[in-house]
């Protein structure tokens, strides 16, 4: 079979093609056809760090085979995968642990599966537990055109929220409009600040969720309103913000989502995968697939995603 390989940490271009042994599953374990394999801005720090053999942490396919005492999966069984802690997905087949797999039903097509799994949880966290959205609140979204920032708009306006949406670029405000996003700002940095103090009467905003990195973190803190919540998801790549606890604005609130937290154990995997998947099937939740590379184009596909240039989710089509 055919999986891209990391021999050593460097840019895209360490991204290479190569045969390898199609893999056996063994005990608890089922092997993968992979259909569509997600591709993640985490990724790139992957590969940056030479951090696994094979990258990609999510995917979609048809179980190929089952190892020892698996019950409830078949061959032609289609499923979705979650490997935060672990990689492999940009193979053509993978070997997963049944506790990492979950079925997809009839209603969600491959692809769809494949690129709203891990973007679609992580948003629903945010967006339900590290700040549950209520009606009335206003809500400012980085990073409003990608994969995340798209789920939350839309997650936060079917709860009653008005979402202010930050994108990079000016291409990019019209996807995040599409998204739900009331009111769409072109800014790089921590520009801004004024512009949403202005767009809420001086109040600020009720909840910021940030992905964007330091650079941005003092402004989203200097929009909230008091008593208002930072959910902060940027420190996985580049410098990490730090700030002492008295210089924390206005009695306002930090977190720092972690997706794993939200699906501990392979039963909370399984019910809140499957609560996604109705969501998305129900037409609750809209997933933009922004571009489809073949397997043996991975580097363009992490070339274009570190850009910044690229909208919705990214998938490798082995």
């Amino acid at each position: 079979m055919r999986a891209i390989e990391i021999e050593r940490p460097g840019g895209p271009e360490v991204l290479r093609l190569r045969e390898r042994p199609v893999p056996r599953p063994g005990p608890g374990e089922v092997l993968v056809d992979v259909r569509a394999a997600g591709v993640n801005f985490f990724d790139t720090a992957v590969r940056a760090g030479a951090l696994a053999g094979v990258p990609g942490a999510e995917g979609a396919g048809v179980v190929a085979e089952t190892g020892e005492g698996v019950r409830g999966l078949a061959p032609g069984d289609r499923v979705a995968w979650l490997t935060i802690d672990t990689h492999g997905g940009y193979a053509e087949r993978i070997v997963l642990p049944v506790g990492k797999v979950v079925p997809v039903p009839d209603a969600v097509d491959d692809e769809t599966a494949a690129a709203v799994l891990l973007q679609g949880l992580t948003a629903r966290h945010f967006a339900t537990v590290s700040h549950p959205v209520r009606p009335g609140e206003t809500a400012l979204v980085h990073a409003a055109a990608g994969g995340v920032g798209m789920l939350l708009t839309q997650l936060a306006k079917a709860r009653g929220a008005t979402v202010i949406g930050l994108v990079s670029r000016p291409e990019k405000a019209a996807s995040a409009a599409e998204a739900g996003a009331d009111h769409v700002l072109v800014s790089t940095g921590g520009a801004f600040a004024g512009r949403v103090r202005e767009l809420t009467g001086g109040e600020g905003v009720h909840v910021v969720f940030d992905g964007a990195g330091a650079s941005t973190f003092a402004a989203s803190l200097d929009v909230l309103r008091t008593h208002g919540t930072l959910v902060f998801y940027g420190p996985l790549i580049g410098e990490v913000p730090t700030l002492a606890m008295n210089e924390i604005p206005r009695s306002t609130r930090l977190t720092y989502g972690v997706t794993e937290d939200y699906i501990r154990t392979p039963g909370e995997f399984a019910a809140r995968a499957a609560e996604l998947f109705a969501l998305v099937a129900g037409g609750g939740l809209t997933v933009r697939v922004g571009g489809r590379y073949p397997l043996a184009e991975a580097a363009r596909a992490h070339a274009d995603i570190a850009s910044r240039a690229t909208t919705g989710k990214l998938l490798l089509i082995p």
